[in-house]
């Protein structure tokens, strides 16, 4: 280390001129002459342990310390009012390896006061400083509660995230050196995972570390008690006891691996454990033909269901009711080749028997997505084709409508309308074909739209396609619906004349025109009887 120190003194701190390449920092006048460049990119953060060597005159004046004359770096913690503030702020823009000159204003050293009997009031100081390390170290809780110092770097840029279940080693003590708790071997548990858990983290300040941490980086933890002693089944209840409520631990933690788990649906209803991650960037959308291996098991191990493998796939459609809509919805999530464990719980599942599932289990299937094939982008078919997408999906959602499923249905017009939604290169006979199928898509629409109980909804398409066809007998018809559900009986009775118009001897239009009747009276005898009941309470 002192080794180090030497060079940063041999070449004295007697340049107290900066030149022009002076660097300044912040507001307070704080200059910088870089003399050696550092070699790497990060600098420290407030609370790191960075050890520098250094030496300092005032200027024009008399020297002043010098760490070469202990043989030994000073150590200090950033940005904690351990040194002078201009230090603080200087220090904090080096880079490893790093040597600059730094002229300090009084404000930001010793002020008006000075520091008899070396520094007098208002001077000005020159330090030839050089950073030779730091250790990094972080407050994870912003009260003090989990301190964090990086002892081994770690690789790459990821972290962990809640609910990934991570590998690591650890060793737990008091500050005077006792050990309470270590790890025989590699442990496994899941970040900020429920107590309830098989996997529950050991105690909460390594749940919160975990997170911070990259591959391969060893860390030790100031930890205070109530951010420890909330250990799993594993670790002996002894331990805890004989910790005290002012006890604070030291924890030496290694972040081995993890492995990835996914909220799919962000309700934690299902669950996604990547256990081997796919290729690219790419997955399946709704729709996709996908090409999966899967084994569904029972919480006690027992196969219910397997379905492919890696030679003979199975293949289904995306979001076709094919499986169950959480293991559909998890895989839609995967890219090819990706290996993941999916975990759904029984109030996601659709299409199990009852009397087999309680209504509390868990399901779990191991699940590989060996290929998908996606469905051509509207942007990159000729107008020919997209026609042909648009009556096909159309028919796909009229087939679902018949089933029932107007959820489904629904969204399968709402897809088969934007194969067209950009008609400019269309001919006109092409354009007249898209708006026969847009106007059919707004017509069915607005039928699921009353199943569904969107009132709202059905009149907005039907309101749509009476732009396209204002004597549509259709919109009007199901719009004046629509008003009639909503009770908006002027707007129905608009409609359904127009239609009556059109059409005299249609009987749904009769049909509908009869129920607005008989609305429309039983609301004048509403509105006498409230009449009445005011006009008695008057009187």
């Amino acid at each position: 280390m002192a080794a180090s120190c030497s060079k940063a003194q041999s070449d004295g701190v007697d340049r107290s001129g900066l030149s022009e390449k002076e660097i300044r920092i912040g507001k307070g006048g704080l200059r910088k002459q870089i003399l050696r460049k550092g070699t790497s990119w990060r600098t420290p953060c407030p609370g790191d342990q960075v050890h520098v060597c250094y030496s300092g005159r005032i200027e024009g004046g008399a020297r002043l310390d010098s760490s070469n004359e202990r043989s030994a770096a000073l150590e200090f913690k950033l940005g904690q009012c351990e040194v002078i503030k201009g230090w603080d702020e200087g220090v904090a823009t080096m880079k490893r390896g790093e040597r600059a000159i730094f002229m300090i204003p009084s404000d930001l050293a010793y002020g008006e006061a000075g520091s008899p009997p070396l520094v007098p009031p208002n001077a000005t100081l020159i330090f030839d400083i050089e950073m030779v390390s730091w250790t990094s170290v972080r407050d994870l809780t912003g009260d003090g509660g989990v301190l964090k110092k990086i002892i081994t770097e770690g690789e790459g840029w990821a972290t962990p995230r809640d609910a990934d279940e991570v590998l690591v080693k650890y060793e737990a003590m008091l500050e005077d050196g006792t050990v309470i708790s270590k790890s025989n071997g590699d442990v496994e548990f899941q970040i900020g995972h429920d107590s309830s858990s098989e996997k529950v983290h050991l105690c909460p300040a390594m749940s919160i570390a975990a997170k911070t941490m990259r591959k391969g980086e060893r860390a030790e933890l100031a930890v205070k008690f109530s951010y420890g002693f909330r250990w799993s089944r594993s670790v002996p209840e002894s331990m805890e006891l004989d910790a005290s409520a002012d006890s604070n631990l030291v924890i030496q933690l290694k972040l081995i691996a993890w492995k990835s788990v996914v909220d799919v649906t962000g309700d934690t209803q299902v669950l996604k454990k990547i256990v081997r991650a796919g290729e690219g960037f790419d997955h399946p959308d709704e729709g996709s033909v996908v090409k999966v291996a899967y084994t569904g098991k029972f919480e006690d191990g027992s196969i219910f269901e397997k379905k492919g493998s890696t030679e003979e796939p199975f293949e289904y459609v995306a979001l076709e009711e094919q499986v169950n809509e959480g293991l559909d919805r998890a895989i839609l999530s995967m890219r090819k080749g990706e290996q993941a464990l999916v975990t759904v719980r029984t109030n996601s599942v659709i299409g199990l028997d009852d009397s087999v599932v309680s209504a509390n289990s868990v399901l779990s299937y191991e699940v590989e997505l060996i290929d998908f094939t996606k469905d051509k982008p509207f942007w990159k078919m000729n107008t020919c084709e997209k026609l042909e997408a648009c009556e096909s999906t159309k028919n796909d959602g009229n087939c679902l409508f018949k089933k029932g499923k107007f959820c489904r249905a629904l969204k399968k017009y709402e897809k088969a309308e934007k194969y067209i939604q950009f008609d400019h290169c269309f001919t006109d006979e092409e354009k007249r074909s898209a708006n026969a199928l847009r106007l059919s898509c707004y017509l069915n629409n607005a039928a699921c739209k009353l199943r569904l109980g969107d009132y709202s909804g059905a009149t907005k398409f039907c309101t749509k396609a009476l732009d396209l066809d204002p004597c549509n007998i259709k919109a009007l018809y199901r719009r004046s619906q629509a008003y009639l559900k909503s009770s908006d009986f002027d707007e129905a009775e608009g409609d359904i004349n127009k239609a009556l118009i059109l059409q005299p001897d249609n009987r749904d239009v009769k049909l509908v025109f009869k129920e607005l009747k008989d609305k429309q009276k039983e609301y004048r005898v509403y509105q006498a009887e409230i009449s009445r009941t005011m006009l008695s309470r008057m009187a």
